[in-house]
């Protein structure tokens, strides 16, 4: 955690807002001094969580006069790695992702939450029309839907990948091919998670 670059430099922090949510948030710029009565630590048994975490205030429709706030520990000090809030197909929940270390929250009960499995994350992709949060890792996309995750694709690279674009429920974009040292094409199915083979 909170490994360090030479010369690295942290991006300014991602919103984006484009599934409908019942939420307001804020990303602070430093942990307030005096810390609110509700306040959650992501993930929980972390040692140092403070040092470059990102600091959200959340706000609901139920506890709009106290917020809550959300401290999630940094993962990479790199500028390929993603920070920010996301919306999800979930209106109660909310993306935070710290340095590539990406949190689902319950924003109805905050104690709730789910750590993505990839360190890191590199890019998070929201798939509107397929109620998708997408997350993409060095190998594979794991999809977030409104009842959880939907699915984790197969291997679409040996290290690290580009999307190029997502075409209705398809999703196409490059892996890198360790054996013939060079970029290979994928296009994968968001409905299924799976690999399609059909012409671009």
């Amino acid at each position: 955690m909170d490994t360090r670059l030479p010369g690295a430099i942290m991006t300014m922090p991602t919103v984006n807002l484009s599934f409908p949510h019942a939420w307001r948030a804020e990303i602070l710029a430093a942990r307030p001094m005096i810390l609110p009565t509700r306040h959650y630590v992501y993930p929980q048994a972390v040692e140092e969580v403070e040092r470059g975490a990102l600091e959200i205030e959340v706000r609901t429709a139920a506890d709009a006069v106290q917020p809550f706030l959300a401290t999630c520990a940094l993962g990479f000090r790199d500028p390929i790695t993603p920070t920010g809030i996301w919306s999800a197909p979930n209106e109660h929940e909310l993306c935070a992702v710290s340095g590539g270390y990406a949190y689902i929250i319950d924003t109805t009960q905050p104690e709730q939450f789910t750590m993505i499995h990839y360190r890191p994350v590199l890019q998070v992709l929201p798939a509107v029309e397929s109620g998708l949060l997408l997350f993409v890792g060095n190998r594979t996309i794991l999809a977030w839907g409104r009842d959880g995750q939907a699915w984790e694709s197969p291997k679409l690279s040996d290290e690290g990948m580009t999307i190029e674009e997502i075409s209705g429920a398809v999703l196409h974009g490059l892996g890198w091919d360790m054996f013939t040292d060079r970029e290979v094409p994928f296009s994968l199915d968001l409905e299924m998670g799976s690999v399609v083979r059909q012409p671009r």
